[in-house]
């Protein structure tokens, strides 16, 4: 009767090993899936921006009117943030894979914000906002995550709000010469800059950031964002 029993145990543990097993090896591979998914979209972008650089380059200006009708890029790094966040969730921020990743997703995004920033001066007809939006996910920024969301509400209402969002901590010399810049406090977090306009610190409601933010009067608002707050 004992072997009967101990039989069973054994017969159960092993198809519950199976089955979490089995559980692990899906979500290994989705999850290596994503990342191989970012890495790819990683690469067409900077493909990108290097192709609109070396336009600049050969031609001393570019089509404005074109670059007004559609943006540089934004709709590709937005979509780039979110699948990221989801991989960094998932797998989590200390995942070599994923550091590298931001790291590389950091380096596009400054690029494309000191790109935009020369089309501004060339092209008279295209005036970006620009929001940078510093955070940490070590723990000592219990506000960030709710900082993220107001952001995240105001750049799908407005589609030309330009947000560029950098991990404060992470090991990168580009990053680090960009919070110098605009004198960014790591002790302060979450942080703010606004049009390089000083640094502006801690939580604020989406009427806060619209009130911080008087530009956003003159960019068109997505109509879909507007009924779904």
């Amino acid at each position: 009767m004992r072997t009967m029993n101990w039989q069973k145990y054994a017969l159960a543990f092993i198809i519950t090993a199976a089955i979490f097993g089995t559980a692990f090896y899906i979500a290994y591979r989705l999850d290596r899936a994503r990342i191989a998914d970012i890495r790819a979209t990683q690469e067409a972008i900077s493909i990108d921006i290097l192709s609109t650089e070396t336009q600049f380059d050969l031609l001393g200006r570019l089509d404005c009117s074109a670059i007004s009708e559609n943006p540089v890029l934004s709709d590709e790094l937005n979509s780039l943030a979110e699948r990221l966040s989801i991989a960094e969730q998932n797998l989590g921020a200390d995942d070599a894979d994923v550091i590298a990743l931001k790291k590389q997703y950091s380096l596009l995004q400054i690029k494309d914000y000191l790109l935009m920033q020369e089309i501004s001066t060339k092209c008279k007809n295209v005036k970006p906002v620009f929001v940078l939006y510093f955070y940490s996910n070590k723990g000592d920024c219990p506000s960030c995550s709710r900082a993220g969301e107001v952001l995240t509400y105001l750049r799908q209402t407005y589609p030309d709000l330009r947000i560029y969002s950098f991990d404060y901590h992470l090991d990168l010399s580009a990053l680090h010469t960009l919070e110098s810049l605009r004198r960014v406090n790591g002790e302060k977090l979450p942080a703010f800059v606004i049009n390089d306009r000083m640094p502006i610190y801690g939580f604020k409601s989406l009427d806060e950031m619209r009130t911080l933010i008087p530009e956003l009067k003159n960019l068109a608002t997505s109509s879909t964002a507007l009924l779904n707050p």
